[in-house]
């Protein structure tokens, strides 16, 4: 059930291990949180030429861009075992692509794969789209529908600086339902081919196979991400993006 026609009903319980099984993907590390929460410094390109494609991404990924998409989540991996990136964020204007916000990320802390399966510790190389949204912290003015619940609290036998890294979730479309609050525990490929991967709050290192930003990052995409404009996230290491 939604609230005009974009919040969810903020009780959402999870079932027997289910969360458990949602949060698996995205995982704790005993690594420091930077202060605030923030990750590195955020860096905002100056406005040049506006390309007509997204930079960086080559035939055989653009080719998998839908037509209708007018919003790209460009997740730009420094290399193919490394669990640092950069997202860069692009919104279509005409027939031209102009780069909103770009900020430093990390990904899965053993890398890329195109061949993701449960606790390989990799990110999936692909274009998927972003449907869903949600986390333990109120609703910051998502266009995604957007379910608030404290079922996405991190367990507190993680270390502490992983605790808030679901105050803010967008569900990755990858062996996922559309349509359902980000933790909901159904793989229509199954359970071996993993799931539960998200865009979330950095706790600045890799993570188990999820993209993190900061909490300002997650909350202007939040409030960026329109279903009207069919978002989806173009993911992988450079060589892989640039093929």
């Amino acid at each position: 059930m939604r609230k005009g026609g974009a919040l969810r009903t903020a009780a959402v319980v999870a079932v027997g291990g289910a969360l458990a099984m949602s949060l698996t993907a995205c995982g704790g590390t005993g690594h420091r949180r930077p202060a605030g929460h923030g990750g590195p410094a955020e860096r905002t390109p100056g406005r040049g030429a506006f390309p007509s494609r997204v930079p960086g991404i080559g035939d055989h990924m653009w080719h998998r861009v839908p037509s209708g998409s007018r919003q790209v989540v460009a997740v730009h991996g420094a290399g193919p075992d490394s669990p640092d990136a950069t997202v860069d964020f692009f919104t279509k204007h005409g027939s031209h692509w102009e780069r909103a916000g770009s900020w430093p990320a990390h990904n899965g802390r053993k890398g890329w794969t195109t061949d993701h399966h449960e606790g390989d510790q990799r990110t999936p190389v692909g274009v998927f789209t972003l449907s869903d949204a949600g986390g333990v912290l109120e609703n910051p003015g998502a266009k995604l529908p957007y379910t608030r619940s404290a079922a996405f609290q991190a367990p507190r036998s993680w270390t502490k600086n992983a605790w808030h890294d679901f105050d803010y979730v967008i569900a990755i479309d990858f062996n996922r339902v559309k349509g359902t609050p980000p933790n909901d525990p159904t793989r229509p490929q199954g359970q071996s081919r993993g799931g539960g991967i998200w865009l979330h709050m950095d706790h600045g290192s890799g993570t188990s196979a999820c993209v993190t930003l900061s909490e300002s990052a997650m909350r202007y995409l939040l409030r960026s991400l329109d279903p009207r404009q069919h978002p989806v996230v173009v993911m992988g290491d450079k060589a892989d993006l640039q093929a």
